[in-house]
């Protein structure tokens, strides 16, 4: 019930800049399940302070497919940042881009 309020609110309200409602394109709930997914994974990662520690991007495609990049300080954190994100609910696969810096 919270996924179905939610992309009510969001489909309804600016995507990208753009205005879009329900009426408007039949891919509207793309937009909901990229922007979930990618915050529920900043969420677990913000949990676990690997968002103070790191600096990782997060990007999520509309298949569940998600991309982490940017930079941590050992492999270690590179390491869980990618399980996290892996054992977030929607995630289908993860790609890990990120740069353990030396």
């Amino acid at each position: 019930m919270k996924a179905l309020v939610l992309s009510t609110f969001l489909v309804a309200g600016v995507v990208g800049g753009v205005s879009v409602s329900l009426a408007d394109t039949g891919q509207t709930g793309v937009y909901v399940k990229d922007s979930v997914i990618t915050t529920k994974v900043k969420a677990k990662l913000a949990e676990r302070h690997l968002s103070t520690l790191t600096k990782i991007k997060v990007d999520t495609d509309r298949d569940g497919v998600v991309w982490l990049s940017g930079s941590a300080p050992t492999r270690d954190a590179s390491d869980l940042a990618e399980t996290i994100t892996k054992d977030t609910d929607g995630v289908r696969s993860v790609h890990n881009n990120i740069v353990v810096a030396d």
